[in-house]
């Protein structure tokens, strides 16, 4: 339970005021439980003719005292109106504190729902909150899938298991201690007795729980690969056609479902166990007591008379529901515990990319420079992808990276906007170091347009006003204007507020990166990232999204990735990689007269350039 009151501490704090009232509640509902099983005594003493005794008022507020006044009211009662008035009047009060007990009760859990609820909510906030945040390097050892799991069905059994019982976990001790009292009150001899029986039947209980939470855990991560298996063919479903691989896919999927289904079954036969072993050890426990408080009733010598030994009874049975229910939560709780561990992984992921202590400030101008400085970098020790680049890239100009597939294209322009950080060298804007600037300072210098036009299911007008605050009907369509995007959109059944579905599968290849270039402009970037937007379109979208990118281009510092080299001859400067090193470097005309690498590339695409 420690993992638990960690757990607590952590993510309940700003529920404080629901737990104290849900505690106190809690305490009214144990004392009014005890207030009306009390009249049980003299209800029975009155069925029965068992109590002789002439009562007088007794001064005081000691327990002695109280017991005896009331016995004290009632023998009045009985004197004046007779006993079945005053059996009566015995039955209306133990209706009445019945009502008030169940009222507290229902108050007791009121207050603990928006705790249980709450906390989930917050976790999922949290989760999502450092998903955003986390650098790209993460998503590449992890499954979106998995993740996924994580976000759904990991929170989900934290608030099945965990919050679900905390009604529990507040409740039932409450309970069991006020009990405990009770009996110590009416027999110190059957308590002790009990004390020394119930941490024998806890243990007991123990032993079967302790492998639920890594079942548990294994359960969880069986889920998330089964997610990750589901994501990856629905986003693979036309290769996985294409080849006539429907049956490997469900092979793979019925061995993952079928592990699922055995992990499944361990877990919940273990949760099982743990009502019909309580049942059966609480019988146990109270037939042992019948003997022991029988056997103290019969020889004469004993603390408690008939009547108080069915009310300790009756107070034990209300002692032995909470104890039980309370090791069933203690069996769902080891189960969210496993569940928060894969949270854990994510809320707890280190990230390394992250503003200085001491940032430093952009200057302000409308265009920006850009210098790779001795840089080497690689995912891993084992293999540097890019090595000792040095590269300038002046304000406004235009500089197009080409290169063989696997050369470091992409990986060069990634480190611009710190999606990865370098060990080696430095990567510097307008004259400083990147890692010296906030890493929000830094990509509100940028714009991007992606090889694949990265949409949102969402309307026209959000998916270009994306990451722009304030954004206006004109300026969005001076964009779309601009992106050459505006004449498509109007045609759509809705215009501007028309959903485009799951990344913009409701539009064209062209229309989607006309879309995604509207974004770009609308953010009017100093420093614009194209990688290779152009490369998977046909000849006449092509012109179109050329058309519109050449406009963007337009007095912007402009680092391209081009894989059709048609489209980059009248860039300022042309850096060719291979190896992940700078093998040339210079204009077109320059790297054609040279007869080096970049002019295989060019002929290997066939292109008549004058």
């Amino acid at each position: 339970m420690k993992e638990l009151f960690i757990f607590l501490k952590k993510y309940a704090s700003p529920y404080k005021r629901d737990i104290v009232l849900s505690v106190i509640f809690n305490f009214l509902t144990a004392f009014f439980t005890l207030f009306s099983f009390a009249f049980i005594i003299p209800i029975l003493q009155m069925l029965f003719g068992m109590d002789t005794t002439e009562y007088s008022y007794m001064e005081g507020w000691s327990m002695d005292a109280l017991k005896n006044n009331f016995y004290y009211y009632m023998s009045e009662l009985i004197g004046e109106y007779g006993p079945s008035f005053t059996l009566a009047f015995l039955g209306i009060l133990l209706v009445v504190t019945c009502l008030i007990k169940v009222m507290t009760a229902y108050l007791s859990e009121y207050f603990t729902i928006p705790l249980q609820n709450g906390v989930v909510r917050d976790i999922r906030r949290q989760m999502y909150d450092k998903i955003v945040t986390l650098p790209i390097g993460f998503f590449t050892n992890e499954r979106k899938g998995d993740i996924m799991a994580r976000l759904s069905g990991d929170v989900q059994e934290v608030q099945n298991s965990v919050m679900a019982s905390l009604f529990s976990l507040v409740k039932y001790p409450i309970m069991i201690i006020a009990c405990l009292g009770m009996m110590l009150v009416v027999s110190w001899k059957l308590t002790i007795f009990v004390f020394i029986m119930l941490p024998i039947v806890g243990g007991v209980m123990g032993v079967v729980g302790k492998k639920l939470k890594a079942k548990s855990l294994a359960s969880q991560n069986k889920w998330g690969e089964i997610l990750s298996n589901t994501e990856e063919t629905i986003g693979g479903l036309r290769v996985i056609k294409a080849f006539n691989a429907e049956r490997k896919m469900e092979d793979r999927f019925a061995r993952q479902t079928e592990e699922f289904y055995r992990i499944n079954n361990s877990v919940s036969r273990r949760t099982a166990l743990a009502h019909p072993m309580s049942e059966f050890l609480g019988t146990t426990a109270v037939a042992i007591i019948l003997w022991f408080g029988g056997s103290l009733i019969l020889s004469n010598n004993s603390d408690i008379d008939a009547p108080s030994f069915i009310y300790y009874m009756v107070m034990f049975y209300s002692l032995i529901n909470p104890a039980k229910d309370l090791s069933k939560v203690s069996y769902t709780v080891r189960k969210g515990m496993a569940a928060k561990e894969r949270i854990d992984m994510i809320l707890e992921a280190v990230n390394p990319i992250c503003d200085p202590a001491r940032p430093s400030n952009l200057p302000k101008e409308e265009k920006s420079s850009i210098e790779f400085r001795n840089v080497t970098f690689g995912y891993n020790e084992d293999h540097n992808v890019l090595r000792d680049i040095n590269l300038k890239v002046a304000p406004g100009e235009t500089v197009a990276i080409v290169g063989q597939s696997g050369s470091g294209k992409s990986t060069l322009v990634d480190l611009i906007p710190r999606f990865w950080d370098i060990e080696q060298g430095e990567v510097l804007v307008d004259g400083i170091d990147i890692k010296n600037l906030r890493v929000k300072d830094l990509r509100s210098l940028m714009g991007n347009v992606n090889q694949e036009a990265i949409l949102f299911n969402d309307t026209i007008f959000n998916n270009i006003a994306f990451g722009v605050e304030n954004a206006t009907q004109e300026d969005v369509e001076k964009a779309a204007r601009i992106a050459n995007a505006h004449d498509f959109i109007i045609e759509t059944e809705d215009g501007y507020n028309t959903m485009i579905g799951d990344r913009g599968c409701r539009l064209s290849g062209g229309q989607r990166q006309r879309i995604s270039i509207a974004r770009a402009i609308l953010k009017d970037p100093a420093i614009l990232i194209l990688d290779e937007a152009t490369s998977a379109l046909d000849t006449e979208s092509e012109r179109l999204v050329q058309d519109a990118l050449e406009k963007l281009m337009k007095d912007r510092t402009t680092i391209v990735i081009a894989h059709r080299l048609s489209t980059i001859t009248n860039a300022d400067k042309i850096c060719v990689l291979s190896d992940g090193a700078i093998a040339e470097l210079g204009t077109h005309d320059e790297l054609m007269a040279k007869g080096g690498i970049y002019k295989k590339l060019v002929d290997m695409q066939n292109i008549n350039i004058d």
